[in-house]
């Protein structure tokens, strides 16, 4: 957990950082976040590694929460358990299905949004998120990014427990993607934390 590329340094010695490439199931962080469909009951990408590596445990737990909730809706998030994962607990979220509408924007912002809250009132010190919705859902990287990362950093700021996040990167080019959005949106002043610190090569 210690390996970054990127590290944003906030208020109270919080970190946000960037890492990749990497397997989110291999995260020793306290919680992991699936994105995952409204159905709850695995699918590809993400959503099906982290069943695959978390059993079946994970899978029973997302099937009692449909019976009592129904499907989950964009936007919002629900915890489970980490089954097999190094992970104490998967927050499972849903993101938009890209559009090129306002509304993806607000989606995709209330998935980080609602995962970071799920996990601080579970007591969760850190988390690890992937890139959500960028896969099968078709939202832009460069897009995605410039969410995720403001809305992060606000509600990361205004956690009580969560004091370290990771975005694991399944490749190289969406690490890229990530990082020039930090540095584009630290340039024009739209984030500024406390310091930015890069991993020596």
């Amino acid at each position: 957990m210690d390996d970054f590329t990127l590290r944003l340094v906030l208020a109270g010695d919080k970190r946000l950082e960037l890492h990749g490439p990497a397997d989110i199931t291999k995260e020793t962080t306290e919680a992991i976040v699936n994105a995952a469909n409204s159905s709850l009951l695995g699918g590809g990408g993400v959503d099906g590694a982290i069943h695959r590596a978390g059993g079946p445990s994970i899978l029973e737990e997302c099937r009692r929460i449909v019976a009592e909730i129904g499907s989950l809706p964009a936007g919002k998030a629900v915890l489970t358990t980490g089954g097999r994962l190094p992970a104490k607990y998967v927050v499972h979220t849903v993101g938009p299905i890209y559009s090129g509408r306002k509304s993806d924007a607000q989606l995709l912002a209330s998935c980080y949004r609602e995962s970071i809250r799920i996990a601080d009132e579970q007591g969760a010190c850190a988390m690890s998120f992937p890139a959500i919705s960028t896969g099968a859902f078709g939202y832009p990287l460069d897009e995605a990014a410039k969410v995720a990362i403001p809305e992060t950093m606000r509600a990361l700021s205004n956690a009580t427990h969560v004091h370290h996040i990771r975005f694991v990167m399944f490749d190289q080019h969406s690490l890229r993607v990530y990082i020039n959005v930090v540095e584009r949106l630290h340039k024009s002043g739209m984030i500024s934390p406390l310091r930015i610190e890069r991993a020596t090569p």
